[in-house]
């Protein structure tokens, strides 16, 4: 199925084994197709290709407590992931607080692969995307500050601006 919205959906599977999950989502019209490291040890080449031979983005997530050395393998390989998610709060539940130490990984990132797309996902909003912007993410990933205000257009404007500005 094709994305009739032709909105990119983004989509960060926190399961045990996201190659079950691949065609389900590919033909429902997924774009990306986030899997976390911690899960994936084993068979991540299989995955990425698997992800990209159903015509989306391979994605991979780590974890505050995973180091970020542990994705090089997967940027680097010659069939690689297209993005790195950096988890800011343990995954499982929003309205979590932004962890500002994983901006550390963010910047290690960004200086070692300077065109990758780097999301960062947990507690962004007004008061954290500057951190995450300047520190090199260039997608952001925000909820309760989104859908909790009362004005969600000029959040979202504002996240965008910073983003922008920072690149």
């Amino acid at each position: 199925m094709i994305n009739p919205c032709r909105a990119y959906l983004d989509c960060h599977l926190m399961v045990t084994n996201p190659l079950d999950y691949v065609e389900p989502l590919g033909k429902a019209g997924a774009s990306g197709f986030t899997f976390h490291i911690e899960t994936s040890k084993d068979n991540w080449k299989e995955l990425i290709q698997n992800i990209k031979s159903h015509g989306m983005k391979p994605g991979v997530a780590i974890k505050p407590g995973t180091s970020v050395e542990e994705v090089y393998p997967l940027v680097e390989f010659e069939n690689p992931v297209e993005m790195v998610l950096v988890m800011t709060v343990e995954p499982g539940f929003g309205g979590q607080k932004f962890m500002p130490e994983m901006m550390d990984k963010v910047r290690t990132l960004r200086k070692k692969y300077p065109s990758l797309d780097i999301e960062v996902d947990g507690g962004l909003g007004p008061s954290t995307i500057d951190a995450a912007a300047s520190a090199g993410a260039n997608c952001i990933v925000a909820g309760s500050s989104v859908f909790g205000a009362p004005e969600p257009a000029q959040v979202i404007s504002l996240l965008r601006n910073s983003v922008e500005k920072s690149q």
